[in-house]
């Protein structure tokens, strides 16, 4: 299960998950409250089950990071959304690619059920009707099937861009492989300067 709190992870460990994932707000799509870092080290000091780490982890250096938190693993979406095998439309893809470091926003706090996309059109609304307040009816209707628009029709500017805070570090497409050889390269060259900074 992922979780967004503590009190959820003890709660899905009761009932026998053999592992959380513990998301920040960072990530793309639903999110929780607090951020990853914060959240991280609370969860494994309140459990006895392995937890992965998920949101705001663009690179080897954030999977040292939650590491060094105590997450024996992470979930990474953003940047396997412009993997080659990733079937999303290329529109996405490229958009994903040009994002920068603020081209997220949240949407859907009125609701109880925030989600992070990437700023278009359709978010730009969807904020309007909530500081309107012109309740849940049509904010849910403007939202039917955005994230179809989106995977599916390539329409970027009226589509549910559900991406991370991370897409701003996203600059190119390449294959699930080189991504992970990335990854794991740049985590253990991280870790290695967390070796030498302790000699």
């Amino acid at each position: 299960p992922v979780v967004p709190s503590v009190a959820i992870a003890r709660r899905m460990e009761k009932l026998g998950a053999d592992a959380v994932i513990v998301e920040g707000m960072e990530a793309g799509g639903h999110i929780g409250q607090l951020t990853t870092m914060a959240l991280v080290p609370q969860v494994v000091d309140a459990v006895d089950i392995p937890v992965i780490a998920a949101g705001g982890i663009g690179d080897g250096r954030g999977m040292a990071a939650t590491f060094m938190l105590g997450a024996q693993g992470v979930q990474i979406g953003t940047k396997f959304l412009v993997a080659k095998e990733c079937n999303i439309h290329q529109n996405y893809k490229d958009k994903v690619i040009k994002a920068k470091d603020i081209d997220t926003e949240i949407t859907g706090t009125s609701t109880g059920h925030p989600i992070r996309s990437l700023r278009n059109k359709f978010t730009r609304q969807y904020i309007k009707l909530e500081k309107e307040n012109l309740g849940s009816e049509k904010l849910e209707e403007l939202a039917r099937g955005s994230l179809r628009k989106a995977v599916k029709d390539g329409d970027v500017e009226n589509g549910s861009l559900m991406a991370g805070q991370i897409a701003g570090m996203v600059s190119k497409e390449q294959s699930c492989e080189e991504i992970i050889q990335e990854l794991v390269s740049k985590y253990e060259e991280s870790i290695g300067i967390c070796r030498r900074a302790y000699e």
